[in-house]
């Protein structure tokens, strides 16, 4: 029996400049020297210069000038382009075999996905805050916490992460919010609960860019 089609979750067209970005950082990770896909569509170096050209242009727009706007939009197009050639790429050349669909870092078309709006196990959603610096950071309840702990760090255009900072949470309700921020910056997100049987440990990381 030949092993089911593994279809990439890409929805491109729909995601936002932050989530677009960072799809194509954990892309770019994964496919870079990736001896699975030797040679994919788009070549890495030219893949990594439109990566850079978006972030540029993310930060660029931040003022809102219409100008900066549509070349962010355009540069945007580009790379979403590049990510439907690769995800194509991939889904045909995985072989269906989900340990090397994963080293790609794209994600699989899962029913369990489309059921669940969190963005990892610990934190539901981040979305930006009403001043420039700022996010607010909707965390997952889990059963039996205390309290919980959030923890971000900016990472560079090289992948690099920075120095982390924390912060406790007495509860998932209001929305923490995270300030201080860099407009323009990556940050990557994490968290964990204080239950009585200890500390959880951190989640995935969450990535977004700070407006």
């Amino acid at each position: 029996m030949s092993k089911k089609a593994i279809r990439v979750l890409l929805s491109v067209s729909r995601m936002t400049a932050a989530d677009l970005l960072a799809r194509s950082e954990a892309v770019y990770a994964g496919l870079n020297l990736n001896p699975a896909y030797p040679n994919p569509p788009i070549a890495m170096p030219a893949f990594r210069t439109a990566i850079d050209n978006y972030s540029a242009a993310i930060a660029a727009a931040l003022d809102g000038g219409a100008k900066a706007i549509t070349q962010r939009n355009a540069v945007g197009e580009t790379l979403r382009n590049m990510l439907r050639q690769l995800a194509h790429h991939v889904e045909v050349n995985c072989n269906a075999d989900m340990t090397i669909f994963m080293s790609s870092g794209f994600q699989p078309v899962t029913k369990a996905r489309a059921q669940t709006e969190r963005v990892s196990e610990s934190i539901r959603k981040i979305v930006p805050g009403p001043n420039s610096g700022q996010l607010l950071v909707v965390l997952v309840a889990i059963l039996n916490a205390l309290s919980y702990e959030l923890r971000w760090a900016s990472v560079s255009s090289g992948g690099a992460l920075g120095a982390w900072t924390n912060q406790l949470v007495a509860g998932i309700r209001p929305p923490t919010s995270v300030v201080g921020l860099t407009p323009g910056t990556t940050y990557v997100f994490q968290a964990r609960a204080f239950t009585r049987s200890g500390l959880t440990d951190w989640s995935d990381s969450v990535t977004r860019i700070c407006s």
